[in-house]
């Protein structure tokens, strides 16, 4: 299984993430990261195990400075969830796969119920 994530931008994030039917999981990123390396195999098998019930994507905080900055981010790996255009969690730091989807089941059981 490939752990490269799509990839959205400062340019395409209101497209890819803000007008989503689906909730969007977005890493916020960095090639020089290596907690962001780690995590990368993780959440490719997230987004395959998650299919048509959400979507993961990522994004480099280095190229992409106008996004990064408009959410905050300070760390990497950031995780956001958005649903409806929303953040409705974060997560900083690498974390195992059980761990992520503690914190997203429950935005995504509500986000599937709308």
């Amino acid at each position: 299984m490939s752990s490269t994530l799509p990839t959205t931008s400062d340019a395409t994030f209101r497209d890819d993430v803000l007008a989503s039917a689906v909730p969007v999981l977005v890493e916020f990123t960095a090639t020089w990261c290596p907690p962001c390396r780690m995590i990368a195999p993780v959440l490719a098998q997230i987004a395959a195990e998650q299919t048509g019930r959400l979507r993961v994507l990522a994004i480099d905080v280095d190229e992409n400075p106008l996004t990064t900055r408009a959410y905050g981010v300070m760390g990497m790996p950031t995780l956001a969830l958005f649903v409806g255009g929303e953040v409705v969690t974060t997560v900083v730091g690498a974390r195992p796969h059980a761990m992520i989807m503690k914190e997203l089941e429950p935005h995504l059981a509500s986000a599937h119920a709308r």
